[in-house]
């Protein structure tokens, strides 16, 4: 075969505030690949499938020195994040032609890989799209599922509000309150958002645009658990809002992302209602509910009983696109790159 294009999209310069496609990232094609002949020297080919675009990415758009919990992207390299991809060739014995791997990728449309370091198989034994394993059955999934049994200590009867209730996570979170027999409160930022949350079966959906997030919550709370994916005011309203007692999952604060945040001004709330608030990243978490999560969800899945959708972007071109849909909340759902099909 003769070679092909490599596209890859590559960390181009530190945004200050949102990430700007075509600057902060530049889709690259200057690099070819022979996908017959290029050496694996023990490794494997693997053809990158979907990618997943998340919002956690925008803190890696950073300086190498500023530390975080996740490593900084490096300027002129492929970026990188949780993809699934088919081998294409190999000469690990582990791992051989056809089968799907799960983890880490770079975002290059191909890459030879020496070891399996970062990435999982996948049987999808269920049939589900590749593409929901980065998205329902991959990390937002986890994120959701292993942060509600850990943290939740959900009681029938009680209230829980879930902010960006209709993303990848908050919905989850809003159908396993309810699977808990608890009432949810969700927020999101559409219309067409706030019917989704309906659909996972929220007691109350509004849209945080056109309704006063406060105003909601003195209505129908008080609020024995928040789910916070969004920091700020929408934290602020909470705290207001909380029971004695309460438990507050902070999943991510995605108001701060690109601006750096403000304070929180009611924060002592927490002494004054004795609240419980429960920061986590999910891979601490695995290890104890991984298993659990595999034999569970992605047959609810394909079963139906867990509600989940996406929004595909078509082509790796696309990627500073969906990167700067997420950080917006213009995205309609589950951000996915559909790099190639099988």
């Amino acid at each position: 075969m003769a070679s092909v294009t490599n596209g890859r999209v590559l960390f181009n310069s530190i945004p200050e505030g949102f990430p700007e496609p075509g600057k902060t990232v530049v889709y690259d094609t200057s690099e070819n690949i022979d996908l017959d002949t290029v050496p694996l020297n023990g490794g494997f080919l693997l053809k990158t499938l979907d990618l997943s675009i998340d919002p956690y990415m925008r803190g890696r758009m950073r300086a190498p020195e500023k530390k975080s919990y996740s490593p900084p992207f490096l300027l002129n390299q492929p970026i990188d994040g949780y993809g699934v991809g088919v081998v294409l060739r190999s000469e690990l014995p582990e791992v051989k032609a056809g089968d799907h791997l799960y983890g880490f990728f770079k975002h290059v449309q191909y890459d030879v890989r020496t070891n399996l370091e970062g990435l999982s198989k996948l049987p999808n034994e269920h049939g589900l799209s590749w593409s929901v394993y980065v998205g329902a059955a991959g990390m937002p999934g986890k994120t959701a599922y292993m942060a509600w049994k850990e943290y939740s200590q959900a009681k029938k009867g009680e209230t829980v509000f879930v902010s960006a209730g209709a993303g990848p996570v908050g919905s989850l979170v809003i159908q396993f309150a309810k699977a808990d027999g608890l009432k949810v409160i969700g927020s999101a930022g559409s219309d067409e958002k706030v019917q989704f949350m309906k659909e996972c079966g929220a007691d109350v959906a509004f849209n945080y645009k056109t309704t006063n997030t406060k105003e909601v919550l003195e209505k129908e709370g008080p609020i024995d658990i928040f789910w916070d994916n969004v920091g700020g005011e929408t934290l602020e309203a909470a705290l207001e809002a909380a029971n004695v007692n309460a438990r507050f999952i902070e999943c991510g604060m995605i108001s701060g992302y690109n601006s750096g945040g403000a304070p929180i001004r009611n924060l002592f709330h927490v002494v004054s209602k004795s609240i419980s608030m429960h920061g986590f990243i999910v891979s601490r978490l695995e290890p104890k509910y991984g298993k659990e999560f595999y034999e569970t969800i992605p047959h609810k899945l394909a079963s139906g009983e867990l509600k989940h959708r996406e929004h595909v972007f078509d082509g790796l071109d696309k990627v500073g696109e969906a990167l700067l849909a997420v950080q917006k909340g213009t995205n309609k759902a589950k951000a996915v790159v559909k790099v190639a099909d099988e």
